[in-house]
């Protein structure tokens, strides 16, 4: 893990003040490019569209690497057509990485504690702190107001609900997850494989899965070992978007669970958001500072 989280450090490096995003007409693969950011970025983790507010909201690690406990990570705030309102819209976090909202309350992960933050007053309304967490990495909200988190290196996901917290999920088979999404009654999960090393490879790839909220059955939507997954988005076509950080692929998943790559990166796909009905992928590229808005049209 040391390792990794060395290249975290060393590879958040670019420096600069926030700016406006850079329009172009670019393109990656048969993808055009509606915007990119590079000014201002520090390890870019996780992108997520408030559609109540309708901001982009972004965090950044910042320097100290993804288990650093320094205070330097922030959100930062963005219009959806890559405009940068505000870097530091929220500061005063370790290391944040996955971001969701429910009524108004935009949350986020941040090593050993969930933290909710007022999105109209733009300020930190409470700290949850998460017992024996490890790396708490993405998170998502059911339509009850639930937070589930997932403790990738703990192979744990947790569930924050009315005030108290407990475990949703634990063992080998849920794969060290990371990316989680509530959809259509289920918490759907990309693994990042099994037998978690040091330097966050995995013997075995992690697979797309799905639990169901009230009876906790499991599922296995991509049966084959498909890669260590990061972003979990619904595609709009009853499937999936889905990151592998390590080997930088955008995977669309269709609901029978056949996966296809459809974009190639360097290592650092990051937690992605989708929206649907511009057909727009907006990626963090973690290790290269980076954040592009790509036309899937």
């Amino acid at each position: 893990m040391k390792k990794l989280l060395t290249l975290f450090i060393a590879a958040a490096s670019l420096l600069g003040t926030a700016g406006a995003a850079e329009s172009s007409q670019k393109e990656m693969g048969n993808y055009k490019i509606a915007w990119q950011i590079t000014e201002g970025l520090k390890a870019p983790e996780s992108a997520y569209f408030d559609e109540a507010s309708g901001f982009l909201f972004l965090s950044q690690i910042g320097e100290g690497g993804g288990k650093g406990k320094d205070g330097d990570g922030w959100i930062s705030k963005l219009t959806v057509a890559g405009e940068m309102i505000q870097n530091k819209w929220i500061t005063g976090l370790n290391a944040p990485k996955g971001l969701r909202s429910h009524a108004g309350t935009l949350w986020v992960s941040d090593i050993d504690q969930i933290v909710a933050i007022d999105i109209e007053a733009g300020k930190i309304s409470k700290r949850v702190p998460i017992k024996g967490a490890q790396f708490l990495n993405d998170l998502a909200t059911g339509p009850d107001g639930a937070v589930y988190v997932s403790d990738m290196v703990a192979s744990v996901i947790y569930r924050h609900r009315n005030g108290k917290t407990e475990v949703f999920a634990s063992g080998p088979e849920i794969e060290h997850p990371n990316g989680l999404l509530v959809h259509d009654g289920k918490l759907i999960i990309g693994g990042w494989g099994r037998d978690l090393q040091d330097d966050f490879s995995t013997p075995t790839l992690g697979r797309l899965q799905a639990i169901h909220l009230k009876n906790k059955l499991h599922s296995v939507i991509t049966r084959k070992p498909t890669g260590n997954l990061d972003g979990v988005e619904i595609d709009g076509k009853g499937g999936y978007i889905v990151t592998d950080w390590r080997a930088g692929k955008v995977f669309r998943i269709s609901r029978r669970g056949k996966a296809k790559v459809i974009m190639e990166f360097p290592q650092g796909a990051a937690d992605h958001a989708y929206l649907v009905d511009r057909k727009w992928l907006i990626l963090p590229e973690m290790l290269e500072n980076k954040l592009t808005a790509f036309e899937l049209k």
